[in-house]
């Protein structure tokens, strides 16, 4: 299916540099639900809030909304591969600051680590989703971008997995058994061991996107259709303020990154609220909703053939305000459950709404795509509202993501069709 799929999808021509973007769109999802894990840890090593742990979605994701602009003027100016390099290059030194703000014992220091790898990971997603949508038919834009993003739970699992075995130590004491190891000054050296588990994670991977940059630096690309105009024309970014779908795709773009990070950022803790479990053993529930993510992902490429991107993703936005509402009004392993099966509702929705609200942008496309990066921002700003609303109730705060879907879905069936376009090639 694989085969064919590319077949159709990618020329021959440009299936090197395919392939070499399209991991990237792994490699950016580790460090993005590592954050998951990082959430829970915190609030241990550091003796964090909810709401202080969600800071870590707040500076995360501010790495995104500052450094998109500048990242697609760079790709404007030079090129998709120049702007890939830098932005692989600031996600590999950020991960190093994670040693010597281990060292440092701040939670604040890992903050700014974070903010370091989001503005590399700003770089790689704006210059990737639009340098795979535009490799090919622009007809099948869709499709080649969910086929490349399908790749991007495979990350996100990954990311969970690796904080579940390798930064979660399984040690969970209780208040009374906290108040001992204080008496006995065995607490500071407990707490600095739990820190220094995020160290060796993030060190690995540094290495492994910095040998990756060097290997797209060697590798030639092909020019996409916008970087072969060199007419004086450079397109005017105040146009894309006619376009209604490209608006509303926005703020679609933050909605959406707002209810799956904040879904999965505190699907931990929602568990263990509701339920009891162990921290090791909700983290493998985490990594098990990533996977029903991916299967929604890879499928949602071949149901595209046959149903419109945008009614697809209003059909599974609706399956998601149902799920979220259960979880809502009926928390514990029902609960547990539906918020387990919307990640496969949620996973065609990051790549078509990015899809759709490039689409008929000519020119503009880079700054376009940059602009709905900058809505990830969405990320850093639910998650510290629902660990708001969390101090009260956990399941009260899943109501922040299901309002989120709602918006979808009235992106989806009436504000995502570019009205400049010619109706043969409108997707809804």
């Amino acid at each position: 299916m694989i085969s064919r799929l590319k077949s159709k999808l990618i020329a021959p021509e440009t299936r090197v540099s395919f392939v070499l973007v399209t991991a990237l769109f792994l490699f950016w999802g580790i460090p993005n639900n590592l954050n998951d894990i990082l959430i829970k840890q915190f609030m241990k090593s550091f003796e964090l809030s909810r709401l202080q742990a969600g800071l870590i979605q707040s500076a995360f994701y501010l790495g995104y909304f500052l450094l998109a602009m500048p990242a697609a003027m760079i790709m404007r100016k030079y090129s998709y591969k120049v702007g890939l390099i830098i932005g692989m290059v600031l996600y590999s030194i950020g991960t190093f600051l994670f040693w010597p703000a281990a060292h440092s014992g701040q939670y604040i220091f890992f903050l700014a680590a974070l903010f370091v790898i989001a503005s590399g990971l700003s770089f790689l997603e704006t210059g990737a989703n639009p340098f795979i949508a535009g490799l090919g038919n622009p007809e099948s834009s869709e499709r080649r971008l969910n086929f490349s993003q399908a790749f991007n739970p495979f990350g996100a699992i990954l990311g969970v997995l690796i904080g579940t075995i390798f930064i979660f130590s399984g040690i969970e004491h209780n208040q009374a058994k906290v108040e001992l190891m204080k008496q006995s000054g065995e607490y500071a050296a407990y707490l600095e061991s739990e820190t220094m588990r995020v160290v060796r994670p993030y060190m690995v991977l540094g290495v492994v996107i910095f040998l990756w940059a060097l290997l797209i630096m060697r590798t030639k690309f092909p020019k996409i259709t916008s970087e072969e105009s060199k007419s004086e024309n450079k397109g005017n970014p105040r146009e894309l303020l006619k376009h209604r779908h490209f608006l509303t795709g926005v703020l679609a773009q933050f909605c959406y990154v707002g209810a799956q990070v904040g879904t999965w950022s505190y699907f931990i803790q929602y568990s263990q609220d509701y339920t009891g479990i162990a921290e090791k053993t909700a983290g493998y529930f985490l990594t098990g909703t990533l996977v029903a993510f991916l299967i929604g992902r890879f499928s949602a490429t071949v149901i595209m053939k046959y149903i419109k991107p945008g009614k697809l993703m209003g059909i599974y936005a609706i399956a998601n305000i149902l799920l979220i509402s259960v979880a809502v009004t009926y928390p514990g392993w029902v609960g547990v459950w539906s918020i387990f099966l919307s990640s496969f509702f949620m996973s065609l929705m990051f790549p078509t709404i990015f899809a759709l609200g490039i689409k008929g942008l000519g020119i503009n496309t880079k700054i376009a795509g940059s602009v709905i990066i900058m809505a990830i921002i969405g990320g850093g700003v639910f998650t510290p509202l629902m660990g708001l609303i969390a101090v009260k109730s956990m399941a009260i705060a899943m109501m922040v993501p299901l309002g989120c879907y709602c918006f979808i879905t009235l992106y989806a069936f009436w504000w995502s069709v570019p009205r400049s376009l010619p109706e043969s090639e409108i997707q809804l």
